[in-house]
């Protein structure tokens, strides 16, 4: 392989292994202005895109050590790569191939594991990463809360219990306390 070539293959295989997911679009039928409506999308979200020869990318794949997708590797392809998480970029892939048609997702590997197309656009779904820590804090909090109530409640009985005879003898319930 010609230096130039291999010095291709060695940078996106360094861009795959830093990355926890990879994306695999079809990018048939897309011009410049909506490649560059793609990569404007994607760039807030830490996500870049990228043409590749399937060639390039099968190669890198293997350096990095990825799961072999070789099958899907045919017709045009583009690659959708980051450094944070994987929802957002569902997201806006989704989102984009509803809105334009275009760059249908052929395969992803998200923490090197083969996901199918329906898997990657069930990702598109999930609420935002905030909402779902917030969800399972709250799932986490739940029983604690519980037993805190569950060790207060004697102790708020007998004050209702004192409470309700001082009110019965017409005492203020600031004296029976």
């Amino acid at each position: 392989m010609r230096p130039e070539k291999a010095n291709i293959v060695a940078d996106l295989s360094e861009k795959l292994n830093r990355s926890p997911f990879l994306l695999v679009a079809d990018y048939q039928r897309m011009n410049v202005d909506n490649f560059g409506e793609l990569r404007n999308r994607l760039a807030p979200i830490g996500a870049e895109v990228h043409v590749v020869k399937n060639s390039f990318l099968r190669r890198a794949i293997a350096a990095s050590e990825l799961p072999d997708i070789a099958e899907q590797l045919t017709g045009q392809t583009a690659v959708v790569y980051g450094d944070q998480d994987v929802a957002p970029v569902a997201k806006v892939l989704k989102s984009f191939a509803a809105e334009f048609k275009l760059a249908t997702l052929k395969i992803g590997v998200v923490d090197r594991n083969i996901l199918s197309t329906a898997e990657v656009e069930s990702l598109a779904e999930l609420p935002p990463r905030e909402v779902l820590l917030a969800q399972l804090l709250g799932l986490l909090m739940s029983p604690a809360t519980k037993l805190v109530r569950l060790l207060n409640e004697p102790a708020s009985a007998l004050a209702r219990l004192l409470n309700a005879k001082a009110e019965k003898e017409g005492k203020p319930a600031e004296a029976a306390a």
